[in-house]
């Protein structure tokens, strides 16, 4: 049988964070919809509020692509099922091009990807107070690493469409593609802690829709398509993975306040034979009738008070821990376990209660970067000894009152710092660790298991 055509697909760089990656990649994705292309759209590094702009932009629910935490294989995989029917794959990059997880090599970085997938990549300069300056940056960012293939810039900031043709001018060695113009009426606002997910009610799609005709009047859309043509990326073999037959129903915490999931864990627990349920810790009168509760990260502390006032709920989750049901928590899934959330203005707002613990804001971050976990002892991811890798983004802290035993030794990727964390009590996993099962399969297939023991599912 001939091979597939391997979809096109395109890499939007950065030199650095902060030079518009994200306004790019939503602006091209909106172009290309309005070409009546199926869009698939990707992003690299660890990032879970990026694709929350894509998805308002393309209409498909964005990929994790992370070097480090999933490795090469599982990268290929999620691609290529991700991918597969579209007509083209955007993929937008981690800080700067060749940022990673340590200074000398490209592990972990957007390179590494772009390598991975054969991808052409474009750059994303910030032009603003710039003109020939721009060939002297694109020329070093192509001839830094001659295995990657840089084919073109695209100019943010841009003062005018004069100013974008002397770009063009000045940028002989890569071809400028296009530009963005500064334009603050309709720019992305500033984030909550540095961070906010584009949920309809911030950000209207009226700005979508402004950033998508300045790509289609700036850039030259035609000429981006073509060069994603010229991908060569490997698929791997197809028809491994399949999904068993349902097992367990696992309730998937899913409102404004929790929403911070990679998909691939999800895939993954269906993959093993969980049914997955959606429910709102906001709104939701009662829990669905599931054998076990995954709850994600997002913002308990914004609507703290939405949750403190579902009363019922609270109370059913609670029941539900003591009941001994296997119940997974990350970062926000964890704060709402605990006894409270105290916010920055010092107000408290009482939560489940399963952990002896408040969750206490804090202007600055308490912790940020990889992490690789070696589990310490049994729990409902598997037996003791289990590794896998995740990643830490957060402001809160736990002032415990009655401290949980710990069932995770970690290590910073960062500076090789071990400590303990993984908080256990019952059946119940806590961790501000957002995990990437890709690193470790078999934790999905044990929770899934750990659920399915309680279970008397009938499928």
């Amino acid at each position: 049988m001939k091979p597939a055509t391997p979809t096109p697909c395109i890499i939007i760089a950065g030199t650095g964070s902060g030079v518009g990656k994200t306004t790019v990649v939503a602006a091209v994705c909106g172009a290309f919809r309005r070409l009546g292309l199926r869009v698939s759209v990707f992003k690299c590094g660890p990032d879970y509020l990026d694709p929350t702009y894509h998805f308002r932009a393309a209409g498909v629910r964005s990929q994790t692509l992370d070097g480090w935490m999933m490795g090469r294989e599982a990268v290929l995989s999620t691609f290529e099922a991700a991918a597969r029917g579209s007509d083209i794959a955007v993929i937008e990059g981690v800080m700067g091009l060749f940022d990673g997880v340590e200074p000398t090599s490209d592990a972990g970085s957007t390179a590494e990807i772009a390598k991975w997938l054969g991808a052409p990549v474009v750059l994303v300069i910030d032009a603003s107070g710039m003109s020939r300056s721009v060939a002297a940056m694109a020329a070093g960012f192509a001839s830094f690493d001659p295995d990657l293939r840089l084919a073109g810039v695209i100019c943010n900031r841009v003062g005018s469409k004069r100013h974008l043709e002397m770009l063009q001018v000045a940028c002989k060695a890569v071809p400028v593609l296009g530009g963005l113009p500064r334009d603050a009426q309709h720019s992305f606002p500033e984030r909550h802690l540095g961070l906010r997910t584009a949920d309809e009610e911030s950000l209207p799609a009226e700005l979508f829709d402004a950033w998508a005709t300045h790509a289609a009047d700036w850039c030259d859309m035609d000429r981006i398509l073509r060069l994603a043509r010229t991908a060569h990326w490997l698929a791997p073999p197809q028809g491994v993975a399949r999904s068993r037959a349902h097992t367990c129903r696992i309730g998937i915490a899913m409102d404004a306040a929790f929403h911070f999931y990679y998909p691939e864990n999800l895939r993954l627990l269906t993959e093993a034979g969980a049914q997955l349920v959606e429910f709102s810790p906001m709104n939701a009168e009662r829990l669905p009738d599931v054998e076990g509760l995954y709850l994600g990260g997002g913002y308990p502390e914004i609507h703290a008070d939405v949750l403190a006032g579902n009363h019922a709920l609270r109370e059913q989750v609670l029941a539900f821990c003591r009941a001994g049901k296997p119940v997974y928590a990350e970062c926000g899934g964890l704060m709402y376990l605990c006894e409270g959330i105290r916010r920055l203005d010092g107000s408290r707002f009482p939560m489940v209660g399963w952990f002896g613990a408040d969750a206490v804001m804090s202007t600055g971050l308490q912790a940020l970067g990889y992490v690789e976990v070696c589990t310490s002892r049994d729990t409902i991811l598997g037996p003791g000894g289990q590794t896998f890798r995740g990643h830490q983004f957060r402001y809160s802290t736990l002032d415990w009152k009655q401290a949980a035993e710990n069932s995770y030794r970690m290590e910073r990727r960062r500076d090789g710092q071990h400590f303990d964390e993984g908080y256990r009590k019952g059946r119940v996993i806590g961790s501000y660790v957002h995990a990437h099962w890709a690193s470790n399969p078999s934790i999905a297939a044990s929770f899934v298991e750990a659920c399915s023991a309680t279970s008397g599912f009938l499928p």
